[in-house]
């Protein structure tokens, strides 16, 4: 989706002749306002309680270029693109490089007495090597961007008019640090 802009070099202009703050405490903070809508978004449809608690936004401002971004980052982080993109069946095994030279049952019984789990299912060895069907996709960071874009765009608008009234500029700086 592209978007055309008339009156590009005048809205340039303006913004050249605004305090040199504005870009990083009105605009920064607005385009976090958005993606926060499109991140809630995200939350209310991830399927996984941990991939969900790793949702978050961020935004940073850099050279004239202002960005935010929805993003998922933390614990469990890693599963995210599995749930959005689903897998393909694949095969799981140990890597002989990774094997140490025990054998795909020794790792398993020291594994589980180690209390974790390594191709072993339901407490069952289950061979050296196990086919995994692949995993049904659960988009929600796309969904949320597609059907919050609108209401993100407008918290980004009243995020800018809060702070550009007819009395001023507010550009106090943003609670967080840029990344």
């Amino acid at each position: 989706m592209t978007a055309n802009i008339r009156g590009l070099a005048d809205i340039s202009q303006f913004l050249s002749s605004l305090p040199a703050n504005l870009e990083r405490n009105v605009l920064r903070t607005a385009l976090k306002a958005g993606a926060e809508v499109i991140a809630e978004g995200a939350r209310e449809e991830c399927r996984s309680r941990e991939v969900r608690a790793t949702i978050g936004t961020t935004s940073r401002s850099e050279a004239g270029l202002v960005t935010a971004k929805v993003q998922t980052k933390g614990d469990g982080a890693f599963k995210a693109p599995w749930l959005e993109n689903g897998t393909d069946p694949h095969f799981i095994s140990v890597d002989e490089e990774q094997s140490g030279g025990k054998t795909v049952r020794r790792i398993n019984v020291l594994t589980k007495k180690a209390g974790g789990h390594s191709l072993v299912i339901g407490g069952t060895f289950v061979g050296g090597t196990v086919f995994h069907p692949g995993a049904q996709p659960y988009p929600f960071m796309r969904p949320a961007a597609d059907t919050r874009a609108a209401a993100a765009i407008t918290a980004i608008g009243d995020h800018i008019a809060r702070k550009m009234t007819k009395a001023g500029i507010e550009t106090a700086p943003p609670s967080e640090p840029e990344e």
